[in-house]
């Protein structure tokens, strides 16, 4: 996608202005005859997401004056780059360098389209970056969202284990780090099981991909995220309404690979290492059935309680392998369960976590980035609705309560005791298009996860 942020202000750059809705009446009373009457005639009142040229003394264009809720709003240029005529922007405002690096961001992800099977119309208009604003910080958060909406919009055909795979590769190339893959029945003699199980219905191999980056003396942040390319529901069919979003299910594999994006780009000092256990989980012959029970990467036993159930089970294995490693923290992405969203609805992540000082911490830095997740609880006595009769767990209730906490619970038994762990269960989709935020796939809690990883960590 062409860059809709320039690094400086040129010689052709219109001048924005904008100006908060509650204080319009207040500005438009400060400005000279000719601008009040030039709005009046126009029509411009100062609501969110519009704007109106303003003409000189001469009739030659004078600035924008664009209407915003507030400074503080991350997404008050966010509607702009495709509104505005092509050309160059730059804003002509007073406001604090947090402030102008969260318009630039918000502007630069305003700007995003996915491109691949459809040519664009029209160029986004381009905004030149304040100098007070953090350049290199806009430019990696946009660029990293970017990664990840890309490989949340690419479909199935093009996004299989293999594609994914094949990301995490080019990744690797870009930034010096170190990719290996266990692929097909490998697993199984490398004792990763349910990601066997889960995947090998499909043509496409099921494989566990590492990535590894950064010096051994740092500290280790370890990164899973869940890769399913494609989720039929297995056995236990999905309805075609069901199915029709279902290659957004590699969404959280897509902000493991994100994140690694911007930690690696932005030379946070840490032993990264990234996880992503990527499956389709289709039907064949071959297909897990319910009932069957499966031996996991650290010994515990599950009953397949549905087969729809997947995303926890391919987890799993790779939670288990992660803490093998002992990190310093370790967080896991998935889009887990449609229980989160009718708790929080599909815009707000849920937040689970085993430490409630790393807990805060990461709100805190979400409220930072402007990039909301909700904490839910670990609730211990739900425990008992995922015990087995016949194995040590089972992969899905039968209660239609509490499906976000038990499945949380579910994933933390493959977390070793001890080591910080959060998990973000997300939509990965906007249903709807918002200023900055199109429809189709979202990096939901990306922006706050990676301001806490850089405050916390450093270069």
């Amino acid at each position: 996608m062409e860059s809709s942020l320039l690094d400086k202000q040129t010689s052709r750059s219109i001048a924005l202005r904008p100006v908060a809705s509650e204080e319009f009446g207040a500005w438009l009373e400060s400005q000279p005859e000719r601008v009040r009457t030039w709005l009046g005639h126009s029509g411009f009142r100062g609501a969110r997401d519009t704007f109106s040229a303003v003409p000189d003394a001469q009739g030659q264009l004078d600035h924008i004056v664009v209407g915003i809720e507030s400074p503080a709003d991350p997404w008050c240029l966010g509607a702009l780059p495709p509104a505005l005529p092509e050309g160059d922007y730059h804003l002509d405002v007073d406001w604090p360098a947090d402030a102008l690096t969260h318009a630039a961001i918000g502007w630069g992800l305003g700007a995003y389209r996915y491109a691949r099977y459809k040519e664009p119309k029209r160029a986004m208009a381009r905004l030149a970056l304040d100098p007070r604003c953090e350049h290199a910080h806009v430019e990696n958060v946009v660029a990293g969202v970017v990664l990840a909406r890309d490989l949340i919009n690419t479909p199935a055909e093009h996004m299989m284990p293999e594609h994914l795979d094949r990301a995490m590769s080019e990744l690797g190339e870009t930034y010096g780090a170190r990719v290996a893959r266990i692929e097909g029945d490998a697993l199984l003699e490398a004792n990763y099981p349910a990601i066997h199980a889960v995947g090998r219905a499909s043509r496409h191999p099921p494989r566990l991909i590492e990535l590894s980056w950064g010096e051994a003396s740092r500290p280790k942040l370890t990164l899973v995220g869940k890769g399913v390319c494609f989720d039929s529901g297995g056995l236990d069919l999905k309805t075609a309404q069901g199915m029709r979003l279902m290659k957004k299910d590699m969404g959280g594999a897509a902000h493991a690979i994100a994140l690694a994006q911007l930690v690696m780009r932005g030379e946070v000092a840490v032993n990264l290492r990234v996880l992503v256990p990527a499956v389709e989980n289709a039907v064949s012959g071959d297909a897990y059935r319910p009932g069957d029970v499966i031996r996991t990467r650290n010994g515990l036993t599950v009953e397949i309680d549905n087969t729809d159930a997947e995303g926890r089970v391919i987890l799993a294995d790779a939670l288990a392998e992660a803490c093998a490693g002992r990190p310093d923290v370790l967080f896991d992405f998935a889009t887990l369960t449609g229980a989160a969203r009718v708790a929080l609805g599909t815009e707000v992540p849920a937040l689970f976590c085993n430490r409630d000082d790393l807990a805060q911490a990461l709100l805190d830095a979400s409220t930072r980035a402007a990039d909301d997740v909700w904490r839910l609880p670990l609730h211990r006595p739900y425990r008992e609705l995922i015990e087995g009769k016949f194995s040590d767990i089972v992969n899905s209730t039968s209660t239609p309560f509490a499906g976000a906490i038990t499945a949380a619970l579910f994933l933390e038994e493959f977390v070793a005791e001890g080591v910080p762990w959060a998990h973000f269960d997300l939509m990965a989709w906007n249903l709807r298009s918002r200023p900055g935020r199109p429809e189709g796939g979202e990096a939901m809690g990306l922006r706050g996860i990676y301001e806490y990883v850089r405050t916390r960590y450093g270069r």
